[in-house]
């Protein structure tokens, strides 16, 4: 029998979690401020400040005379998720100077290193909030400023651990983003999304070697979609009725969260075939009643890895307690060659066709599994 995934006990029970915040000692991180560069509304000196310390400028090609709604909406995602990692980066580099123990150093990375290559992270970071800004006040659509946020790392090991995730599903979710843009007759946009995918690459490819893994992490990445990645910053890191916007207003589903081994993530996965356990909570999800009194039959966990179709296991053991479920499926290591990003959604379909038919037969999602190619 296939052994079941270990998990890393402090950092990938993610959903619910507010063991470290920003700023540090704090409930949550604040947005009645601007960051001292100005960020997110900074002035040209404050631009030009943050363009210096990011090692580049923001492009200064005319931007597009039109964009199609749907691009629009995924310039707010973006825009929404390139906030919350300036939070997250501006949280961890504030630990590592301030010397909370267990952020002192790793891998030979003192706090000197470590200082500096966060305030690049973060500036870089923040030229991706801002080019999606620019471009949503420009075609004058809602321009998404930060939310509160909660963060689950309490060392920096568990830190780079969660960034490696989240940026992993970013990675997957620009291809999203990249195919639709052109699907929508915006190639022109594509570019600089382009471009942003290579430099989150960049990144982790460092923060996979500080955990041990091999760089690169698989010959094609795993794709994602929008709302999985929406639905994940909103169930795991963004505090509850934080946001200056209303989070149901970009027209973006956010699915009830599903649980993989006990958390949001498992990002320690064994490379073998296995039973997972998971769970949700379907009290208030649409379409779920049905399998009230059922086996779970006609549910599936439907995998993303990679660049493959989508891979449905069919649900075992499902149990329904007044909405909340817990059951078990099959992960199919060996056959598909699992290593890295998979991304998990329970679905009452099954053979799909491509990513982008999922979220249309999604219950809840996403759970993330990661297995590490270690050396």
């Amino acid at each position: 029998m296939a052994k079941l995934t270990k998990v890393l006990a402090s950092a990938l029970a993610l959903a619910g979690s507010t063991v470290a915040t920003w700023p540090p000692n704090s409930k949550d991180c604040t947005t009645t401020a601007a960051a001292a560069d100005g960020f997110p509304t900074p002035s040209a000196q404050q631009l030009r400040s943050i363009e210096e310390h990011a090692d580049g400028t923001l492009s200064n090609a005319p931007p597009p005379a039109t964009l199609a709604d749907s691009t629009l909406q995924s310039l707010q995602v973006i825009a929404v998720n390139e906030e919350f990692e300036v939070a997250y980066f501006t949280s961890l580099l504030q630990n590592v100077t301030a010397g909370v123990p267990g952020f002192e150093s790793w891998k030979g990375y003192g706090k000197a290193e470590l200082e500096k290559i966060l305030k690049v992270i973060i500036a870089q970071e923040e030229l991706h909030a801002l080019n999606a800004l620019n471009a949503l006040n420009k075609f004058k659509k809602l321009a998404p400023l930060p939310c509160k946020y909660h963060f689950p790392a309490t060392n920096l090991h568990d830190a780079i651990a969660v960034a490696e995730a989240f940026t992993a599903v970013v990675l997957g979710t620009l291809q999203d983003v990249t195919q639709g843009a052109a699907a929508a007759g915006d190639a022109g946009f594509t570019r600089g999304v382009a471009s942003i995918i290579g430099q989150e690459g960049e990144q982790n490819g460092f923060y996979r070697t500080l955990l041990g893994a091999v760089p690169s992490e698989k010959p094609f990445l795993t794709t994602s979609v929008g709302p999985f990645a929406y639905s994940f910053l909103n169930n795991n890191f963004i505090v509850p009725n934080s946001c200056p916007f209303d989070v149901n207003s970009l027209g973006v589903p956010i699915f009830t969260q599903l649980n993989v081994e006990g958390g949001s993530a498992a990002l320690a996965v064994k490379p073998d075939d296995q039973w997972l356990n998971y769970s949700a909570d379907l009290s208030s999800v649409k379409n779920a009643a049905k399998f009230a009194n059922g086996n779970g039959d006609g549910l599936f966990v439907t995998y993303f890895s990679g660049q493959l179709l989508p891979i449905s296991v069919p649900v075992k053991d499902f149990k329904w307690n007044g909405g909340k479920v817990s059951f078990k499926a099959f992960f199919p290591f060996e056959e598909n060659i699992m290593f890295g990003l998979s991304i998990a959604a329970l679905t009452d379909g099954s053979n799909f066709t491509s990513p982008d038919a999922v979220p249309a037969a999604t219950l809840a999602a996403p759970a993330i599994i990661n297995v590490n190619d270690e050396f």
